[in-house]
Order: structure tokens, then sequence, then C-alpha cells
């Protein structure tokens, strides 16, 4: 998939931009804080129907404005055109359309236009919490596999109504409360294998991409810890729910899943330089790209490098560079306040490219 022309308006810090893209590699420099991943931010939005850094959808308008609207020019492999639309007015629901007809329903956009996106944010897989990692697992399943993001809608519906009946003052009806605790077993168990099985065929693509940056140097695994490893998801929920009770919410269940990220047998959390913890990220983020290319909708995904070479070597930086340059990727964007490390891939790469300025949120070529 390609993206040729994209508008953009009042989104973020950026009033107004109108731009014609590389069918290869667009590269964007400029100081921090002047729109560069504000601009990679809008074309995630175009493919994930939300922003990758804001939270609530109305924080991506700008200041003093009211509504924000975006545009996307795509193409197929085939040449086929296609436009994606985004509009959002304060107080008001998004509205996605794909060409002049809009979504009922915006999961049916997701994975339409795969995409991938390398940022400082995905800092957050190792440093924070296990949501940070489920979501990780999440937003590359459901690009390709629309069952799995319906049945993860429905668990986490069946999870809020749980968890509301078991902050109830009086005892939930046994009956209403096994109905939730079902739903949940059954989508849950569902959402582990396709869980499961995406990590034992993911792993060794991203071992494989960590040892090509790190020249070898270090050993990396990936591990999967979850309930439904206890056996049926079902009696682990109900066993647990009087305690639940006390709780006042589900301490079980495919919500607990976390994602172990190991360097020499460690958690990289914990024994990780800087560095590693770069190429550990950078590794992940280019071997979904490459899982996504076989697996997803036949279409190669759109890649998204937002300043990836901060706090790299000059080995690794030449490594990653090597990668990204080879014609087995589809369409980059890449910013960097850096303009050496870009001028290093346009020189390493006879493919076509753009080069962008972006300052106060204005682009130009």
């Amino acid at each position: 998939m390609i993206l040729k022309r994209l508008s953009i308006l009042h989104y973020k810090n950026i009033a107004q931009a109108e731009l014609s893209m590389s069918n290869k590699i667009n590269c964007f420099i400029g100081m921090n804080g002047e729109g560069k991943t504000n601009l990679l931010d809008a074309i995630y939005f175009l493919s994930m129907c939300k922003s990758s850094t804001m939270s609530q959808d109305s924080q991506v308008i700008m200041h003093d404005e009211d509504m924000m609207a975006l545009q996307g020019y795509y193409e197929f492999e085939d040449g086929t055109p296609e436009v994606i639309h985004c509009g959002l007015k304060r107080g008001q629901k998004k509205i996605v359309r794909r060409g002049k007809k809009a979504y009922k329903k915006l999961s049916e956009h997701i994975g339409f236009i795969p995409l991938i996106m390398v940022s400082p944010a995905d800092q957050l897989l190792i440093a924070g919490g296990s949501e940070e990692r489920r979501r990780f697992l999440d937003i590359v399943i459901s690009q390709y596999d629309v069952k799995y993001l319906d049945s993860l809608i429905r668990y986490n519906k069946a999870l809020l109504q749980r968890n509301a009946m078991l902050k109830m003052e009086d005892e939930p009806d046994p009956d209403v409360i096994s109905l939730w605790e079902e739903q949940m077993a059954r989508e849950g168990e569902y959402i582990f294998s396709c869980r499961q099985a995406y990590i034992q065929e993911f792993t060794p693509i991203f071992q494989q991409y960590y040892n090509t940056i790190s020249l070898k140097h270090e050993n990396v695994q990936l591990g999967y810890v979850s309930h439904c490893q206890r056996g049926p998801l079902l009696d682990t929920i109900q066993n647990g729910r009087q305690k639940d009770r006390i709780m006042g919410f589900s301490l079980h269940g495919i919500h607990r899943d976390d994602l172990e990220m190991l360097i020499g047998g460690y958690p990289i959390k914990r024994e990780g330089s800087q560095g590693q913890n770069k190429t550990f990220l950078t590794a992940l983020k280019l071997a979904q790209f490459d899982f996504l290319k076989r697996t997803g909708s036949g279409t190669s995904p759109i890649l998204l490098l937002d300043d990836i070479f901060d706090k790299l070597d000059a080995k690794r930086v030449e490594q990653i560079v090597g990668l990204v340059s080879d014609d087995n990727f589809g369409q980059i964007f890449i910013t960097d306040t850096n303009r050496d490390h870009l001028d290093k891939i346009l020189k390493r790469t006879a493919l076509d490219y753009k080069l962008y300025n972006v300052r106060n949120g204005e682009i130009s070529q």
C-alpha cells in the first residue's frame, strides 16, 4: 500500500498541509517539538482510526479549533486508488470513510492499510506495565485477524460488566455474573490461542533482526505468560470470584497476560543498556513489519520510523540503515533531528525519496 498524497487540517500543531509523497522513502527533518511526530501520527490515525500518542480523540484537534480532518490518497500495488477520510468535531463521534462510504464499525477498517510505527514511546514496552505489551500484541494481530479484534471487543465488554457487578454492595446475581464469566472465558481462550501462535511464529523473526542489528552481540528471547496456561480459563475465573469481590475487580483473565522480554536470560528492563533497549525495540517493530507483510492483507505495510537512531552507536545505526534501505521494505516515513543519519540512508540507496523540513507545524519540501 502506498500513500500518494496526504491532506491535514487542524491536527495537533499542524494547521494545514498538503503533501505529495514518494513511493519509497520520505524524510522529515526538524528540531524536537516542531511537528515531525504529529505528521507521522496523522498517517497512523488514517490506518488505526486513533492516535498513537493521545488516549482521547479530542486531544488531536488543534487548540482553539473545533474540528480536524485528515485525508489520505492511497494506491494498491496493482495501481487501484483508494481514499480514506477521518473527521472529528469536538463533542461528536469521529467519522472514518473509505471512498464516500462511512464505516459503521471502525474495527472494519483496521488492517485495510497495514502499518507499523517505531517511536521513542515504544520504550514503555520495556519500562511500562503489562498493558503496554498486550497492546503491542493486539495492534498487529488485529491487523491480520478481524475475528481477533471482534473477540477482544466482546471480552472487554464482558470484563467491564463483571467488574461492575463485583463492585455492587449487594451480592450479585450468580446466574448473571456466570454469563459474563462464560463470555470472558470463551473469548479469552480464543485470544490466548491467537497470541500464543503469534509469539511462537514471531520470535525467530525478531531474533534474526536483533542479531543483524547487534552483530550477534547478545542473546534475546520472548516469553508469554497467561492465566490460560493454568487450565480452563472459566475455572480459573470462577474460582477467584470471592477474592475478586473483595478487590472489586477481576484478577484473572487474558487482560492480565504479559510478554516477557529477556536479554541473556534476564529481564531487559533490569539488565539492558539504553542502546540494547533501543535495539530490542527496533528489532521488535521491524519483525512486526516482516510478519505483517507475510500474513496480512497481501499488501506491504507502511513503515513509520520516528527518531529511531538516538542512543544507538554508529555500528547499530549502520545496520538499521542497511535494513531499511533494502527494497524488501515498502513505503517508509522517517523523522530525525540529525540530517547526517538521513543522508547516510539516502546515499546507500538508489530508491526514490523526498526530503522535507518541519518547523512550527509547517512542512516544506
